[in-house]
């Protein structure tokens, strides 16, 4: 049986990196509903990067915390495609959520399409 450890700062700094990404999202949002044209576009683009690296970097900073006594390696092809489809599945979960008529709908789609971006991420990034 193999000796699992966890490096509790660098769980702290997950859930660090999880709280920023998360604020940085929101306060990106407003002001993605607020702007016009190319100004939206911008805000909406790194917005959207933002809680993908936000969501990513948590993700694989919590997988480095955790230290087997066995020699680990990373499929970076597939790491890269865990990133992508974070990425993706943020910018539109950010596209819905950022309409000036957000209704209850929206929000609830919103969270099925982030949450399942995240669950696919997790699983491919594990794969990795």
């Amino acid at each position: 049986m193999l000796k699992a450890t966890y490096d509790p700062g660098l769980v702290a700094l997950s859930i660090l990196i999880g709280m920023l990404a998360s604020y940085a999202a929101l306060d990106l949002s407003a002001r993605v509903v607020s702007a016009q044209r190319w100004a939206r576009i911008s805000w909406f683009t790194v917005g959207s990067v933002v809680m993908g690296i936000g969501i990513w970097s948590m993700h694989f900073t919590g997988m480095f915390a955790f230290t087997l006594p066995v020699p680990i390696a990373y499929h970076w092809p597939t790491v890269l495609l865990s990133f992508l489809i974070t990425a993706f599945s943020s910018a539109v979960a950010f596209y819905i959520v950022t309409h000036k008529n957000l209704a209850n709908g929206k929000i609830a789609i919103g969270g099925i399409i982030m949450g399942t971006g995240i669950a696919a991420m997790h699983y491919t990034a594990m794969a990795s």
